[in-house]
């Protein structure tokens, strides 16, 4: 029965594809076409075949045959990305431990593609997923960018490399559910050969970038705290082996000696961050690597703990976290650290991604600065033709009715998106059938 309704969930939206060549002219109140520089005035979007193909001064007539959405009196930008998500994680954490046992790799898909049309809709066109089972992302990458499923483009890691009994091993299970799930983890890994070994498996099943564990982290069920839970030999064999597959790494890090740990073993970037001191923005800068602070995640890990929705041995990891963290991510901030926008949405809400500007702000970034860390830092982070309208980039666009860069806030109400060219919200309302 799962199996037939995990087809007929495929099949019944086969339809979001339709209309990804025909020529569509964007009129824009105002136009973000380049994050970091003023906003445009009056101006048009052309879009051809899922591509930017001209962006003009004034509202250009269409071309015969050519279909013209009017979005005079919205604010126009490039679509969102989100460097930190765990697509398939259901993020009400008290009915995922309830139902746990109940759900199958068919289940795990059928959430994942609810959470990808959740994060779609908020305007979030890329994502980077950052840990969950590697093969059902990847498939639901490959569903989305074939069309077949509703999403954003999935950048996935795989599943998240650790020790035995790190952050993501195989922690607080009964001695019949540890064999089983051990028996299939290829994550888990002890000693730089074993660890190497882990980056390939993940690689092997279509991970596109790598995430370890080099610290203990909020929501797995071990009481060892924050700290450095990884050799410095094996972060090194993590990241040279992913390097030389052409992988960018980040690392999950929490506790200053294991964020200083991976930026040393050449990390691209860094997840979480919550003990940051002037040393390690130091390194930070020596290094060239990015700061993902997830702001919205602590908040939203602190209230699951305290409702009681979560074991016992996260709340006191919860209490740490967030008495830290807003304070290194405004020391990052203060002290040049690249900053990419990340929220770690299935520990926060999916859907809710937007929130986080409001927290980049109070740690000190201006609106501007916020947007551009969502659209084209992260995108160059990516290396992908896309954060910025231009010809040639990808069409992922987004409208807000407000000013962003006056109010971050509008962020969380957007009214139009489109993915490569594809409309899949207007005017509020869902595009189930592209209009003709």
């Amino acid at each position: 029965m799962r199996t037939l309704l995990f087809l007929a969930s495929l099949i019944a939206i086969v339809p979001f594809a339709a209309r990804a060549s025909d020529a569509v002219y964007i009129h824009a109140g105002r136009l973000l076409d380049q994050p970091g520089k003023s906003p445009r005035g009056p101006s048009t979007l052309i879009v051809r075949e899922g591509k930017i193909a001209d962006v003009r001064d004034g509202f250009a007539l269409p071309e015969g045959g050519a279909r013209l959405i009017d979005l005079k009196e919205q604010f126009v930008l490039p679509g969102l990305i989100d460097m930190h998500v765990h697509i398939s994680s259901d993020d009400n954490l008290l009915r995922s431990r309830l139902e746990a046992s109940e759900r199958d790799i068919e289940d795990v898909f059928v959430i994942a593609q609810g959470n990808a049309r959740r994060t779609l809709e908020a305007g979030f066109t890329t994502v980077r997923d950052l840990g969950g089972d590697g093969r059902t992302t990847a498939t639901l990458r490959d569903a989305v960018n074939n069309g077949q499923i509703l999403g954003p483009t999935i950048v996935p890691a795989g599943t998240m490399v650790s020790v035995t009994g790190g952050h993501g091993g195989v922690n607080g299970l009964n001695r019949t559910y540890t064999r089983a799930v051990a028996a299939e983890r290829t994550n888990v890994c002890d000693g730089p050969d074993s660890c190497a070994s882990a980056v390939r498996a993940q690689i092997s099943v279509g991970a596109e970038v790598i995430k370890f564990a080099a610290t203990g982290g909020v929501r797995s069920n071990v009481a060892g705290g924050l700290g450095k839970q990884m050799t410095d030999a094996e972060m090194k064999a993590i990241v040279d082996t992913a390097h030389s597959f052409g992988r960018k790494v980040t690392a999950h890090a929490h506790g200053k000696e294991g964020i200083d740990a991976a930026l040393r073993a050449g990390v691209d970037s860094i997840e979480h961050g919550s003990f940051i001191d002037e040393e390690t923005v130091r390194l930070f800068k020596a290094e060239d690597a990015a700061l993902v602070p997830t702001a919205v995640a602590p908040i939203a890990a602190l209230a699951q703990a305290r409702r009681g929705d979560a074991p016992a041995p996260q709340l006191a990891k919860a209490e740490q976290t967030a008495a830290s963290h807003a304070q290194s991510f405004a020391r990052a901030v203060k002290g040049g650290v690249r900053i990419l926008f990340g929220t770690d949405s299935g520990v926060a809400p999916h859907g809710d991604n937007a929130k986080e500007f409001a927290l980049m702000v109070k740690a000190g970034m201006t609106p501007a600065q916020a947007i551009k860390a969502a659209t084209l830092d992260s995108a160059t982070e990516l290396e992908r033709p896309i954060g910025a309208l231009l010809p040639g980039h990808d069409a992922d666009i987004i409208a807000v009715s407000g000013d962003p860069l006056a109010d971050v806030t509008a962020l969380e109400s957007v009214s139009f998106v489109m993915r490569r060219g594809v409309v899949h919200k207007l005017g509020g309302e869902r595009q189930v059938f592209p209009p003709e």
